[in-house]
Order: C-alpha cells, then sequence, then structure tokens
C-alpha cells in the first residue's frame, strides 16, 4: 500500500524494526513478536493480521508454499500456488 496511506493508530511505542542485509526492513511487535509491515520506502507491505476490520481484499494467490507448516493445509481454493515468491 503507498506509505502516505498507513498510520499505526495504537501500540507504535511497541514497534521496533530490523533491516536484514538481503531485504526490506521488517517491522514486529515487541510484546507479540508479530510481524506488522515491511518497509519498501513509498509502499507498505502490511500483513493482514496487523489490520482493524476487514481491508476489502481477497487473497489472490498463495505463496512461500515450501515453507508452509505441515499441520495446517493450504486450502483447496483454486488460487494459483508459488512454492516461493510469486514473479510478477
Amino acid at each position: 500500500m503507498p506509505a502516505e496511506g498507513f498510520a499505526i493508530v495504537r501500540g507504535d511505542d511497541a514497534v521496533r524494526t530490523w533491516a536484514p542485509p538481503d531485504g526490506l526492513p521488517k517491522a514486529f511487535c515487541t510484546e507479540c513478536g508479530g510481524h506488522l509491515y515491511s518497509d519498501g520506502g513509498e509502499i507498505l507491505v502490511v500483513r493482514l493480521g496487523a489490520v482493524d476490520g476487514d481491508p476489502g481484499i481477497r487473497p489472490q494467490w498463495h505463496q512461500w508454499l515450501e515453507s508452509a507448516p505441515d499441520w495446517e493445509a493450504i486450502p483447496d481454493d483454486g488460487l494459483p500456488r508459488f512454492p516461493r515468491q510469486r514473479q510478477p
């Protein structure tokens, strides 16, 4: 999403960022450990678990299936599947 459309509505004092050497900086909650978003500068990649309410969008594909847990099946919903990141 465009960065200017993003706001943390509460708990911003618990947010910390980690910048891996080979990817976007990632923001986490220091209280629960949840990944909140990745910061791409003008664009943020927001984790839906961090959104209050219905975001108004629906899944379009499943990616990173090679690291999916064995104990939770990926839904058979007809969406495209990718073992790693989907290539545009």
